[in-house]
């Protein structure tokens, strides 16, 4: 796991030269990886550590709340092991609150470049805003950089079908259970990241047994009946049969919408660890069933649906 900072100050301990990549990234899409990579590169070509500066929680929910998307693509923990596979060193992590909003772009900068042992270049996209009422732009920084023998790299956005790729786009991709138009914009599959619960242990009444999952606040395809491939924290990956919605044949009227997932031909106990999931193929929608047994029957032909799709691929 990359290295993890949370205070700006922090960054006097890193005596290498630094190459940091500034942005929200969520999710990590192939316009993200355009601007991280011109970090990676440079720490490559000219030596030290690549390093990524976010902001959490996502600037929109503390300066326009009622734009915020109610899901983020990718939390803190699932962004640090998918910086570590780009090949990034650090994450940096800025508290965004109202004081750090009324902040005017020159004092970030200033902050940012006083904390530094070394910071030799900044990488950015080449529309990317920053600072009180969003006055910091590629000209600031270039400005600002020149004077302090900083080297400032910006990327144009990336066009995919003549549209701008954008976290926008890809939760709704997500939304519509469109996983092949989220891959593409992503650059891998799309996946979440969640703790393994203790539910009530129906699915094992059923004979599938289930792990129910608390994702952690990511966005979610379409309720129904999912094909899914699982990695374990251990890194143990396997293919299991998800389902998401709220139960109608089992829970009452209270019911909240869940992800439970049935490994394939696995029985331990994994309460408490962190599992990744990966939306394969979209079986079938969630229904109510008159009787459990009949819900039973469905799960084991979802699961002879599953098997026949692995097979397949």
């Amino acid at each position: 796991m990359i290295q993890l900072i949370k205070n700006i100050n922090d960054l006097a301990s890193i005596k290498e030269p630094l190459h940091l990549a500034l942005g929200v990234f969520d999710g990590l899409h192939i316009g993200h990886q355009k601007v991280i990579g011109t970090a990676v590169d440079a720490a490559k070509n000219q030596g030290g550590l690549a390093g990524i500066l976010t902001f959490e929680p996502h600037p929109i929910r503390i300066l326009a709340p009622e734009l915020a998307p109610r899901r983020i693509l990718a939390s803190l923990n699932h962004k640090r092991e998918l910086l570590s596979e780009l090949g990034v060193d650090m994450m940096v992590v800025v508290d965004f609150n109202k004081e750090f909003a009324d902040c005017e772009a020159e004092v970030f900068l200033q902050s940012l470049i006083s904390a530094c042992h070394d910071l030799k270049t900044l990488s950015i996209g080449e529309d990317w805003k920053f600072g009180k009422k969003r006055r910091g732009d590629i000209s600031m920084l270039k400005e600002v950089g020149h004077s302090h023998g900083i080297t400032i790299n910006s990327s144009k956005a990336v066009m995919l079908d003549g549209e701008r790729v954008s976290s926008t786009r890809i939760r709704q991709a997500i939304r519509d259970g469109n996983m092949a138009a989220a891959q593409a914009m992503l650059g891998r599959q799309y996946t979440v990241l969640g703790e393994v619960i203790k539910g009530r242990q129906l699915g094992r009444e059923l004979g599938f047994p289930t792990a129910n999952l608390r994702v952690f606040n990511e966005q979610l395809p379409a309720d129904g009946v999912w094909c899914v491939s699982v990695t374990l924290a251990n890194g143990k990956t396997m293919n299991g049969v998800g389902n998401l919605g709220v139960r109608p044949t089992v829970e009452g009227a209270e019911a909240k919408r869940m992800l439970e997932v049935h490994l394939l031909d696995f029985e331990e106990d994994i309460y408490g660890i962190t599992m990744e999931v990966e939306f394969l193929h979209y079986i079938r929608s969630e229904q109510k069933f008159s009787s459990v047994e009949e819900l039973s029957e469905q799960i084991e032909r979802d699961v002879e649906s599953c098997r026949a799709f692995n097979a397949a691929h």
